[in-house]
């Protein structure tokens, strides 16, 4: 597991392009590591862009 296909597999995850398992598979890593990654990585509520 390395931080780039990690970062590609939350990019697809997120995109709804690929299922939380399949978004595993690609990242090297199970299903946990990657949700506890996802929530490393979250914008905090101060983080998040306004909408304009």
């Amino acid at each position: 597991m390395t931080s780039k296909s990690v970062a590609t597999a939350l990019t697809l995850y997120r995109a709804r392009t690929l299922t939380l398992e399949q978004a595993a598979t690609v990242g090297g890593c199970s299903t946990a590591q990657l949700e506890e990654s996802a929530r490393a990585f979250a914008p905090t509520p101060g983080e998040t862009p306004a909408d304009d």
